[in-house]
């Protein structure tokens, strides 16, 4: 069965109700035949990530950049799964009190080297998200997971 590893920074009540959206998309019975796993940033290893066969990442957009969190998880599995996780389908959350963009592009950066593959457009939100947010996590979740089948 193919594995989906949910990595997230989930510091606040909007990122839980866009991150339970994405799980909820992701673990939709339409969906069925994935291994949803979810696992806190910053303590997501190397093994989890080659252990999973796509990738769905959530992250508050903190001054400018990705959370700390989120930065450690990238500086922690960079290198060890660098090779072996090329190709592989990634999307992306971020929700920001203002700016996103500096989040998503150091994001982008990374995902790029590691040569992930985007099968989604990433999900931008500001304040208290709103139904089309969640509706669009939701959406962001499933199509993750379902690019796994």
């Amino acid at each position: 069965m193919p594995r989906l590893l949910i990595v997230h920074h989930t510091p606040s009540p909007n990122l839980q109700a866009l991150f339970e959206a994405a799980v909820e998309g992701a673990t939709d019975p339409e969906v069925g035949g994935v291994d949803v796993v979810r696992r806190a940033a910053l303590a997501t290893t190397a093994v989890d990530v080659l252990e999973a066969d796509g990738y769905l990442l959530g992250t508050p957009a903190n001054l400018g950049y990705m959370s700390g969190a989120l930065k450690v998880f990238f500086d922690t599995v960079y290198y060890p799964c660098l090779d072996s996780t090329r190709g592989r389908p990634f999307g992306l959350y971020v929700h920001g009190n203002d700016d996103t963009a500096g989040a998503v592009r150091a994001i982008d950066g990374i995902v790029r080297g590691l040569g992930w593959s985007k099968v989604a457009a990433h999900v931008l939100t500001s304040g208290e998200p709103s139904r089309d947010d969640l509706r669009s996590c939701r959406d962001l979740g499933a199509t993750v997971a379902a690019n796994l089948l």
